[in-house]
C-alpha cells in the first residue's frame, strides 16, 4: 500500500469513528445555545468569591466554544458584571472541552479520557479563577445599562415567544452551520495531521524520545501546543495518533488540555482586556494543570485504561464492505457539512447595483461603492430588506433615510462568536441605527450619526482592533 492510499484509509477510519458522536455533539450544542437562557450564566458569576469561580467552571465545561470563540463570550460576561476571577475560570475551563468533544473523546480515546478531560478542565478553571480573586484586586464595574443588557442577551433570551419550530431551526443552524464554520477548518486539519502522523512517523520513534524523561516530553508538547490554535475536537485525532505511535497517555493528554485552552491570539486579548498579571495567572493555571494531569495519568492510572478504541493503522478492509451503514451515513453527512463550511463559508456576494437601489441618496454612498461586491454578512441591503421580517426586530423603528454610513476595519475576529460580539458592542453605541459585520472581510458597516470615536472605543473595549476606512 503506497503512502497516499494509507493516508486516505487512515483519514477515513478516523472520520468513521468520530462522525456519529460529532453530529450528536453539534446538535446538543445548538440546543444548549437556543434553550438555555443567558441570564442563568450571569446570575451565578457575579461576586468576588469561590461560588462565582465554581459556577463559571461548571457552566463553561459543557459549552462548545473554542479558545477564540470563548474570548468574546467571556468578555461579555465580564461586561455584564461577572467577577474577574469568574471570567478567568470561564476562559480556562470552557475551550478545553465541550459536549461535542466529550462524546468524540469517548468514541476515539475511551471512557477514562472522556471523564478525566472535563474534570481537569473544571479543576484548572477553579485554580485560575481562585488565584485571580486572591492576588488581583477587583476593578469596579458599572451596573449594566438596560441597553447593554438587551444587547448581550443570549439566543434563548432574544427568541422568547418564538415558535418551537423556529427555535429548532436556529438550533440546527447554529450547530451544523455556525459551529462548523468556526471549527471546520481546524477539525479537518486535526484529522489530516493525525493521519499523517500515523502513516509517516515510524512506530516507537516518538516513544523513544520521551521514555527516559517523561516530563521532558510533556514540556515539549506543552510549549508547542500553547501558542498554536487547535480546537478541543480537532486535538482528539492528533492525541490518538500520538498514543498509537508510543507517546504516553499523559503526554497526549497535555496536548488535549493545553492545545485547545489557549493560543497566541487569545493570550493577546486576555492580556489587553484583563491585564498582564491576570494573563500570567491564566497561563500558569493552564501550564500547571496540564503537567499535573499528565503526570497523574501516567503515574497513578492503570495503562489499560487508555487503550485506543480503534486501530489507526490503515485497513483496506474498511473500503470493502466492512463499514456499518449508519457510520458511513454519518461520515458522509459530516463530510458535506465540512465542505459547506470550508468552501461556501459565511458570506455570499451581492451586486453593488442592488445596494444602490437602497442606498441612493446616502451621503456616503460613493465611498461605500468603492468595491464591486460586498458580502451578505456585511451587506446593508440584507439588513434593511430583512429587518421587517425578523421577529426580533419587530416594533423597532429606523430612519427611512440613513444619514451616514461608515466603514471600519476590525482585526482579531476569528469566529462567529467574535463577529456577534463586535456587532453587539457597536449596537450599544448611541447613534447607531444599524450595523453589519463581515467576518471573512474583517469589515463593519455602521449606519447612523454615531461618533466614530465612540464606535472605536466600544470595539477596543471588547478586545479587538478597529480603524475607520
Amino acid at each position: 500500500m503506497n503512502t497516499l492510499t494509507a493516508f486516505l484509509h487512515t483519514l477515513l477510519a478516523l472520520l468513521l469513528e468520530m462522525a456519529p458522536w460529532l453530529l450528536f455533539g453539534f446538535l446538543a450544542a445548538g440546543v444548549l445555545h437556543v434553550f438555555v437562557p443567558g441570564k442563568i450564566y450571569r446570575r451565578f458569576l457575579s461576586g468576588r468569591n469561590f461560588r462565582s469561580v465554581f459556577w463559571a467552571a461548571m457552566l463553561g465545561v459543557p459549552l462548545p466554544l473554542s479558545s477564540c470563540g470563548v474570548i468574546p463570550t467571556g468578555m461579555g460576561l465580564r461586561k455584564d458584571g461577572a467577577s474577574r476571577g469568574a471570567s478567568v475560570s470561564f476562559l480556562i475551563s470552557t475551550p478545553q472541552t465541550g459536549i461535542d468533544s466529550i462524546l468524540a473523546t469517548w468514541a476515539l480515546l475511551g471512557l477514562p479520557f472522556a471523564v478525566i478531560r472535563p474534570l481537569a478542565a473544571f479543576l484548572t478553571g477553579i485554580l485560575g479563577g481562585t488565584l485571580v480573586n486572591c492576588l488581583i484586586p477587583e476593578d469596579a464595574l458599572p451596573e449594566p445599562s438596560p441597553e447593554c443588557a438587551d444587547e448581550n442577551r443570549s439566543a434563548s433570551d432574544t427568541l422568547c415567544g418564538a415558535s418551537f419550530l423556529r427555535k429548532i431551526s436556529i438550533a440546527l443552524h447554529y450547530g451544523f452551520v455556525e459551529m462548523m464554520q468556526d471549527i471546520g477548518k481546524w477539525l479537518t486539519l486535526g484529522l489530516a495531521v493525525a493521519a499523517g502522523i500515523t502513516v509517516l512517523v515510524p512506530d516507537g520513534f516518538l516513544a523513544s524520545l520521551s521514555e527516559k524523561t517523561p516530563l521532558f516530553g510533556m514540556l515539549a508538547i506543552l510549549l508547542l501546543a500553547v501558542p498554536m490554535y487547535v480546537c478541543a475536537t480537532g486535538s482528539i485525532p492528533i492525541a490518538a495518533a500520538l498514543i498509537a505511535k508510543g507517546v504516553s497517555p499523559g503526554a497526549a493528554f497535555v496536548l488535549l488540555m493545553a492545545g485547545p485552552a489557549t493560543n497566541a491570539a487569545a493570550m493577546l486579548i486576555v492580556g489587553k482586556v484583563l491585564g498582564r498579571k491576570t494573563l500570567a495567572i491564566y497561563l500558569s493555571a493552564i501550564f500547571l494543570g496540564a503537567i499535573a494531569s499528565g503526570l497523574a495519568i501516567d503515574l497513578l492510572c492503570p495503562p489499560e485504561w487508555f487503550t485506543l478504541n480503534f486501530s489507526t493503522a490503515p485497513d483496506p478492509a474498511c473500503c470493502c464492505g466492512g463499514i456499518a451503514w449508519w457510520k458511513a451515513a454519518c461520515a458522509a453527512l459530516l463530510g458535506l457539512l465540512l465542505l459547506n463550511a470550508l468552501i461556501f463559508r459565511r458570506d455570499g456576494a451581492f451586486s453593488i447595483r442592488r445596494r444602490s437601489r437602497i442606498l441612493a441618496g446616502s451621503a456616503s454612498f460613493e465611498a461605500a461603492s468603492a468595491d464591486s461586491t460586498v458580502s451578505a454578512a456585511s451587506d446593508p441591503v440584507l439588513s434593511l430588506e430583512n429587518r421587517s421580517q425578523d421577529p426580533q426586530m419587530k416594533g423597532k423603528e429606523m430612519s427611512e433615510n440613513i444619514s451616514q454610513v461608515r466603514n471600519y476595519r476590525v482585526n482579531g475576529m476569528t469566529c462567529n462568536h467574535c463577529r456577534n460580539f463586535v456587532e453587539r458592542s457597536i449596537r450599544s453605541v448611541s447613534g447607531v441605527e444599524d450595523v453589519n459585520v463581515s467576518l471573512s472581510e474583517s469589515l463593519a458597516v455602521v449606519f447612523g450619526p454615531a461618533l466614530p470615536e465612540d464606535v472605536i472605543h466600544a470595539v477596543e473595549d471588547a478586545g479587538f482592533e478597529i480603524q475607520e476606512i
